[in-house]
């Protein structure tokens, strides 16, 4: 089950982030007194340029796998383009509470907001896969819904709104938290307690699996069980805590961290690393190795994405210096 766990992890952590970002980007903002409407201007443009970077990643794909990959596969649902739309959707939310919003705790109501909205789309999840699917609407629309592509059921594969979205609004609500006073006050111990919430969440959704009686005719606990996603939900937090540490008092002090350097050129390493893990330069064989192989194979990712990282941050700027030595005059010998 937890090798299991471990192979979900990566879209929930990416979209996790994304969330927590926006809540910081989106407290500056308000803490320089910006209008709720500018607030929201910058922050769904920001998702709309992140959601045309998704389209983007598509075609280049599409065109990489020329001659074998259907067209099809330019509508399809990637997680890139799910950061993008749940940015949109997260700086609607945001709006409309800053609007309306006339009480001084405007980050705790931000945060509440953020996780009744997370847990709402985790909720409906299993009935918008099921009897609530909205099958009047265009295959390429539905796909953001739940998932459908062009092949008539919700494929487990692809990340629509329910229910991957519910993870950006809970990573939302976290950094809301993490900004407020009273965790301000608490410093590290307000990781700790993110930790030991997250292990509790965990339990507490075993427990609710193993009842007998569910809300739902049809259950899919691998898929869309909000039971799966408040297991993630836990297992993000445990990381939150766990990275804190390693940031704190861990080797991160060494001055060097790889989760921070990572952190910082983000979108690129995910750009790249997509088609050496699932495209045609993928350096190990699809579904064709074993647990050693494949711990390898992911070891060599993680360095070889430090190594790039790296080197965008030593070279960025440095363009129009690389431009001029390749056009400097050769002399005559």
């Amino acid at each position: 089950m937890w090798s299991q766990l471990g192979g979900t992890l990566p879209a929930p952590l990416f979209l996790f982030l994304a969330g927590v970002s926006f809540a910081l980007v989106t407290d500056k903002l308000r803490q320089k007194q910006i209008p709720a409407s500018q607030i929201a201007h910058t922050t769904i443009r920001r998702g709309a340029e992140i959601f045309a970077l998704g389209l983007l990643f598509r075609l280049q794909e599409f065109l990489i796998a020329w001659g074998w990959a259907p067209w099809s596969d330019l509508l399809r649902v990637d997680i890139l383009n799910t950061i993008g739309l749940s940015m949109i959707l997260m700086g609607v939310v945001c709006w409309i509470v800053l609007l309306f919003n006339t009480r001084s705790r405007t980050r705790f109501t931000l945060g509440m907001t953020a996780a009744c909205v997370g847990m709402c789309i985790s909720l409906l999840t299993p009935l918008v896969w099921t009897s609530w699917r909205p099958r009047w609407l265009p295959w390429p629309l539905e796909s953001y819904i739940d998932g459908v592509h062009n092949l008539g059921e919700p494929q487990a594969w692809l990340f629509p709104i329910f229910p991957w979205t519910a993870f950006a609004f809970i990573g939302l609500a976290v950094g809301f938290f993490l900004l407020s006073d009273e965790a301000r006050k608490l410093g590290g111990a307000t990781f700790a307690l993110a930790g030991l919430s997250g292990i509790g969440l965990i339990y507490l959704a075993r427990w609710l699996d193993a009842r007998p009686l569910q809300l739902y005719a049809s259950y899919d606990f691998w898929h869309t069980s909000p039971n799966f996603f408040l297991i993630r939900v836990g297992l993000l937090l445990a990381i939150l805590a766990a990275v804190y540490l390693w940031c704190r008092w861990g080797a991160g002090q060494w001055g060097f961290s790889p989760f921070i350097q990572l952190g910082q050129t983000s979108l690129l390493v995910y750009w790249v690393h997509i088609e050496f893990v699932y495209g045609r330069l993928s350096i190990l064989p699809k579904r064709a190795v074993n647990i050693r192989t494949a711990s390898f194979g992911l070891l060599a990712i993680f360095l070889s994405m430090v190594l790039l990282s790296v080197l965008r941050t030593r070279l960025k700027g440095r363009g129009a210096e690389a431009l001029a030595w390749f056009q400097r005059p050769i002399k005559a010998s």
